[in-house]
């Protein structure tokens, strides 16, 4: 089983991801990972070529749950993918969480890969803005794959129907 979950910044994605990768116990990638590397405690982003052999190498290996955000370079993930699922909660909700997250982060509470400083809080609310201008962007890439794509609006771990269709 491979399991691609895409969403926008605090959609709900990594948390989500986890606990499905724990219950079916089924790999956890955390594209991120993909996207970036550290030299030093420095976040250097790696070239699209390098993310789409990393992902093609995690693919070779079998079932996975790998989350993260649409990126051309992730594309390949929604022909490999036996399920792809888009996280949707509604803007407000994303809000409060990316100020949530931000916090919890900046007290030390939840770690991040990256430096939770103000010009990351002021990305995460810019890239949230692209997002919702570009919508119909996605809608376009996703309808090739509409009879392995499933929407969710809610919270995933609260949709029954969701965990039917999955296990």
């Amino acid at each position: 089983m491979k399991i691609f979950i895409m969403g926008i910044v605090a959609s709900g994605k990594t948390t989500y991801a986890k606990e499905l990768s724990k219950e079916m116990g089924l790999p956890f990638v955390e594209l991120d990972a993909v996207v970036y590397y550290n030299v030093d405690g420095e976040r250097i982003k790696r070239k699209p070529e390098e993310q789409v052999k990393i992902i093609r190498q995690m693919d070779a290996r079998g079932s996975w749950i790998a989350e993260g955000v649409y990126r051309p370079s992730y594309h390949l993930l929604l022909d490999m993918a036996d399920i792809v699922i888009w996280l949707d909660p509604p803007l407000w909700k994303r809000k409060i969480r990316i100020l949530s997250r931000h916090v919890k982060q900046m007290i030390g509470v939840e770690e991040c890969a990256y430096k939770p400083d103000f010009q990351m809080l002021r990305n995460m609310y810019k890239w949230t803005k692209q997002f919702e201008g570009e919508r119909a962007d996605l809608d376009e890439i996703l309808q090739p794959y509409v009879d392995k794509l499933i929407i969710v609006r809610g919270d995933p771990a609260n949709n029954r129907a969701l965990s039917k269709i999955i296990y």
